[in-house]
């Protein structure tokens, strides 16, 4: 169970990687859309674990691969963003959130 900070710090980053994730691809993922939908913190606060939902055209896996290779790039947007706030940024873990795909093919299983 998270605790109060936690739950805090994890809205913050979420927040501020999803503005980041915007700006970053309409930069580098022409015609991809990157949504952060959960973002877990470690209790030391330093790991999050960012979640991502890719929606678009291309493969998801070369548009997750590309993310991670800017992960550096990322973390340092980030702590430009919350250096008042954050004494330590932390190291940025992302995985893809397939929930939505999940649910589709359930909906799909179900109407038919």
């Amino acid at each position: 169970m998270e605790s109060k900070r936690q739950q805090k710090i994890s809205r913050l980053l979420q927040k501020d990687l999803g503005e980041i994730l915007r700006i970053f691809g309409s930069e580098h993922l022409h015609g991809y859309m990157v949504t952060v939908t959960k973002v877990n913190i470690s209790p030391d606060m330093s790991l999050a674990r960012v979640y991502l939902s890719l929606f678009g055209p291309k493969e998801k896996a070369e548009v997750f691969n590309t993310i991670k290779q800017h992960n550096k790039d990322i973390r340092h947007q980030l702590g430009l963003r919350v250096k008042g706030q954050l004494r330590i940024i932390p190291a940025l873990d992302f995985y893809v959130d397939d929930s939505l795909d999940y649910i589709e093919n359930i909906d799909k299983l179900l109407n038919t």
